[in-house]
C-alpha cells in the first residue's frame, strides 16, 4: 500500500498562551482515554510491554508518565487544536470549570 498522510495544514497557526493549560489537560484526558481503553480490552500494567500478554508499562497515571511519553499525547493534542482554529473555529473559555472536590 502507498499511503501518504495529509493533515490539514496548520503551519500558519500558533496556539495562543491561553491554551497552554487546555493543551496539558487534554493531553492527560488523552492519555486516560487512551488507557481506559487498554484495560476495557483486557491490557495489565507490567514492566514491559508484551502485546501477546497484554502488558504495557504505561498503564499509569499520567503524573507518573516519563515526560517523553507525555509529550507524544501533548502533540497529538496541540496538532487538534491547530487543526481547529485552521478550520475557522474559535477556542473560548465560557465559563470557570466546576471546582473538584
Amino acid at each position: 500500500m502507498n499511503y501518504t498522510p495529509r493533515p490539514i495544514d496548520t503551519t500558519q497557526i500558533t496556539l495562543p498562551a491561553s491554551l497552554r493549560d487546555l493543551t496539558e489537560r487534554l493531553a492527560e484526558n488523552t492519555h486516560e482515554l487512551w488507557a481506559q481503553q487498554r484495560i476495557k480490552d483486557g491490557w495489565t500494567f507490567g514492566q514491559q510491554r508484551d502485546d501477546a500478554a497484554k502488558k504495557h508499562l504505561y498503564l499509569i497515571p499520567y503524573a507518573e508518565l516519563p515526560e517523553s511519553e507525555k509529550e507524544y499525547d501533548r502533540i497529538a493534542v496541540v496538532g487538534v487544536l491547530k487543526s481547529i482554529l485552521a478550520l475557522g473555529f474559535r477556542i473560548e473559555r465560557l465559563t470557570e470549570p466546576p471546582q473538584k472536590s
